[in-house]
């Protein structure tokens, strides 16, 4: 259920915002740790939804992401790697995920792939314009709400994230606490869409 209400306001959102450019609704971040079992999450997620794979250096990156590839391929969902736009190339991945201190990488990305889809990780406004100069396709803004991740900082809020999506240059992801029992309060942000790693796997 929970799930299905994610997936359902994710939909709803990235309808909304009226994109120029189609964008997935619904981004699933992995996690080591968080989620152990990437591709059991992945068979649950609805069609068209993209996997942000994040291997963090794993020795066998390369096998696991070959594996993420034929599933998404399989799925009809996209595949964006972490960091890592090597291993992006080399498994045929959708695209990249950047972090906030890669984000100087997009423009020559973007100039090397022109079909890669490129987001990038946010934390403030002074990021978000940088992603936006840099040539992202898209913004992961994070976090929203209070967060299970160890990294996370101070939530922002709803109607803070409202204002800076409406102020930006570029789509933004909602990422942060993202569950079914915040969702609700995101409805007329203008976020592009939701991103998540936990509540996914609940």
């Amino acid at each position: 259920m929970s799930l299905q209400i994610l997936a359902e306001a994710a939909a709803h959102l990235n309808r909304a915002a009226r994109l120029k450019k189609p964008l997935p609704p619904l981004l699933f971040f992995t996690d080591p740790q968080r989620t152990p079992d990437p591709a059991a999450i992945a068979r649950r997620l609805p069609a068209g939804s993209a996997v942000v794979l994040r291997l963090f250096g794993a020795p066998d990156a390369v096998d696991q992401a070959d594996k993420m590839r034929a599933l998404t391929s399989e799925l009809g969902m996209k595949l964006l790697i972490g960091a890592d736009a090597d291993l992006a190339a080399a498994v045929e991945a959708d695209g990249v995920h950047l972090p906030e201190r890669l984000i100087d990488q997009a423009g020559n990305l973007r100039q090397r792939r022109p079909d890669w889809l490129i987001t990038a990780a946010t934390h403030s406004q002074a990021a978000l314009e940088q992603a936006a100069q840099a040539g992202a396709d898209a913004a992961v803004f994070s976090p929203v709400f209070p967060s299970r991740s160890p990294s996370a900082g101070a939530p922002l809020g709803a109607e803070r994230f409202a204002a800076i999506v409406q102020a930006a240059r570029i789509p933004v992801y909602a990422l942060g606490g993202v569950a079914a029992d915040t969702v609700g309060d995101l409805k007329n942000s203008g976020a592009a869409g939701l991103a998540a790693v936990g509540a996914l796997a609940d």
